[in-house]
C-alpha cells in the first residue's frame, strides 16, 4: 500500500476511528470513576549542624550534614520512624504497609527533606506527613553520639514546614486519564482501521483492478440510489450520469485497438451479482445509438437474466435454437432498438450446448449479420460455461464490483480466460464512487421512460453504423409472433 492508500483508508473508516476513540475516552473515565480518592500531603525538616565555632568547622559541619542527609532520607521508611507513628495515630497497619504509602527526597544541593504520605483521607495523610517528621527528629536524635559536656547530638532536625490538609485528591487525575484514553482509543482506531484494509482483499478502485490484473479500467458505473432506475439507465433515464457511463463504456469498445473492428463481445464477471446482466443490456442500448443492428444474446442458460430485465417473453430462445426447434430468426425479438435472443427453457447440460459446434455455428452467424454482437455469460468462476463462450467472442469484457469482488477472485477469473485464449479487452467497475465531473453540466431529471404510460425510448431513424461508414443490410427478421411482441412496445 502507497501512502495515499493508507489516507484512504482512514478517510474511508473515520467512523470506525472514531468511536474507537470515543470507546477510549469511555474506558478513561470508567477508570476515573473506579479508581479510589488518594490525597497527599508535604511536610519538610531541616537538617543541621549544632557544633562549630570557626569558619572552618562550620564548612566541615555543612559538608558533613549533605553527606548523612541521604542516610536520614532512607531512615523516613525504616519500621524505627514508622512504628512510633502506627502508635500516636492509633494506625491499623504495619510499618511495612505504611512505608508504601510514605516517601522522602531531598532537593538537589539542599539539606532539607521533604516527607510526602498518601492517604484515602486528606486529614489523615497530613497527620502521617506530620508525624513522620517528628519522629524522624527524634529517631535520629537518639541515633546520634552526643558530644560535648552537655552530651548533646550534634545534628538536628527541626520541622521547618507542617503538612496542610490537601483541598482535592492528586488521583485519579481524570483528565490525564481522558487524554490518554482518547489518544490510546485513537491509535487503536487508526490501527484497527488500516489492519481491515490490509486484510480485506476487496477491489476498492481501478488502482486495485490495474495492479491485479494489468487490463484497464475502461469504464466505471457509479451508483444510483434509484436501483430500477439504476439497471437499465440507458432506457430509464438516458441524460443521466450512470447512462453517459455506458455510452463512454461503448465508445471506448469502439477505439479500443483502432487496427481491428471489435464486432462480437463476451460479458462476464468472477463470481454472481457483480453486475454483468445490466452491463450488456446497457451496453447493447448505448451501441444501439449509433447502429439498429446490433444483437444482445443471452447465453447465461442457468440463471437467465435478460428477459425478465427486459421484460419481453423469452420462451422460445437460445436453448430452442440450439436443441433445433427453432431458427435464430424465430427466437429473435425486438426490444428498444436492439434485437435480443433470450436464453430459452434451462437445459440439464448447459455446459455441453454452449461448448457444441452447433453454438459456435450460431454465434459466427449472428456476428456474421450484426454490426454488433454483446452476449451475457454465466460468471467465470462458479461454473465453466463462460470459458467455451469467450473463444467464440473476439474480446471479454470482465465486470468487478466495488467492494464485493475480490482482488483473488479477479486474478482467477483473468487466468482463467487466458488459459482458454480468450481475448480480455479491460474490466468494468460497477457501484464505484461517483465522479465528480459527472455533474459539471448538471443532472437531468428523470425522463420517466420506462415507466408505466411512458414511451419507449427509440433510437435514430437513420443510425450510423458501428464503425463503418456503409449503410448495413436490414437485420434479420422474426416471426409474426416475436415481431408482433415487438411493435407492442417490449
Amino acid at each position: 500500500m502507497e501512502l495515499r492508500d493508507y489516507v484512504a483508508a482512514m478517510r474511508n473508516q473515520w467512523l470506525l476511528i472514531l468511536c474507537i476513540a470515543v470507546a477510549g475516552i469511555l474506558v478513561g473515565l470508567g477508570t476515573a470513576a473506579l479508581t479510589p480518592a488518594s490525597y497527599r500531603a508535604t511536610s519538610s525538616v531541616f537538617v543541621s549542624v549544632d557544633r562549630g565555632q570557626t569558619t572552618s568547622e562550620l564548612v566541615q559541619g555543612s559538608t558533613y550534614t549533605q553527606n548523612i542527609v541521604q542516610s536520614y532520607t532512607q531512615l523516613v521508611t525504616t519500621p524505627k520512624v514508622l512504628d512510633p507513628v502506627i502508635e500516636d495515630l492509633d494506625l491499623e497497619t504495619t510499618a511495612q504497609t505504611l512505608a508504601s504509602h510514605v516517601t522522602a527526597e531531598t532537593p538537589l544541593n539542599t539539606v532539607l527533606i521533604d516527607i510526602k504520605a498518601v492517604d484515602a483521607s486528606a486529614e489523615g495523610a497530613a497527620e502521617i506527613a506530620n508525624s513522620v517528621a517528628a519522629s524522624l527528629s527524634e529517631t535520629v536524635a537518639e541515633l546520634s553520639p552526643a558530644v560535648g559536656q552537655d552530651q548533646r547530638p550534634p545534628i538536628e532536625l527541626t520541622v521547618v514546614t507542617r503538612a496542610q490538609t490537601p483541598g482535592a485528591p492528586f488521583e485519579p487525575n481524570i483528565r490525564l486519564l481522558l487524554s490518554l484514553g482518547f489518544l490510546g482509543g485513537l491509535v487503536l482506531g487508526v490501527l484497527v482501521a488500516l489492519g481491515r484494509e490490509l486484510v480485506d482483499t476487496r477491489v476498492r478502485n481501478s488502482t486495485d483492478i490495474e495492479r491485479v490484473t494489468k487490463l484497464p479500467v475502461i469504464a466505471s458505473v457509479s451508483r444510483n440510489r434509484n436501483k430500477k432506475s439504476s439497471q437499465l439507465a440507458m432506457r430509464s433515464n438516458p441524460h443521466s450520469h450512470v447512462a453517459e457511463s455506458y455510452r463512454l463504456l461503448a465508445t471506448n469498445l469502439e477505439y479500443i485497438d483502432p487496427d481491428r473492428q471489435l464486432k462480437s463481445i463476451l460479458v462476464s464477471s468472477p463470481m454472481p451479482g457483480e453486475g454483468k446482466t445490466t452491463i450488456a443490456i446497457n451496453l447493447a442500448l448505448a451501441v444501439a445509438e449509433h447502429t439498429n443492428r446490433v444483437l444482445l444474446i443471452d447465453a447465461d442458460l442457468r440463471r437467465p437474466a435478460v428477459a425478465p430485465y427486459c421484460g419481453i417473453q423469452g420462451d422460445v430462445g437460445l436453448t430452442t435454437v440450439l436443441s433445433g426447434n427453432a431458427s435464430a430468426e424465430e427466437a429473435i425479438e425486438r426490444w428498444s432498438g436492439v434485437d435480443i435472443l433470450p436464453s430459452g427453457p434451462v437445459p440439464p447440460n448447459p455446459t455441453q450446448l454452449l461448448s457444441s459446434n452447433t453454438m459456435a455455428s450460431i454465434v459466427r452467424d449472428l456476428v456474421a449479420r450484426y454490426d454488433f454482437v454483446v452476449i451475457d455469460s454465466p460468471p467465470i468462476l462458479p461454473v465453466a460455461d463462460a470459458l467455451p463462450l469467450a473463444r467464440l467472442a473476439e474480446g471479454t469484457l470482465l465486470v468487478a464490483r466495488r467492494r464485493k469482488t475480490r482482488r483473488q477472485q479477479l486474478a482467477r477469473a483473468q487466468a482463467a480466460l487466458e488459459n482458454v485464449g480468450a481475448s480480455t479487452v479491460g474490466v468494468v467497475l460497477t457501484m464505484a464512487d461517483a465522479d465528480l465531473g459527472s455533474t459539471y453540466y448538471g443532472s437531468y431529471p428523470d425522463s420517466g421512460v420506462g415507466k408505466p404510460g411512458a414511451e419507449a425510448w427509440v433510437p435514430p431513424t437513420e443510425p450510423r453504423s458501428w464503425r463503418s461508414s456503409e449503410q448495413p443490410d436490414e437485420p434479420a427478421q422474426t416471426d409474426g409472433k416475436a415481431r408482433s411482441a415487438a411493435d407492442s412496445g417490449r
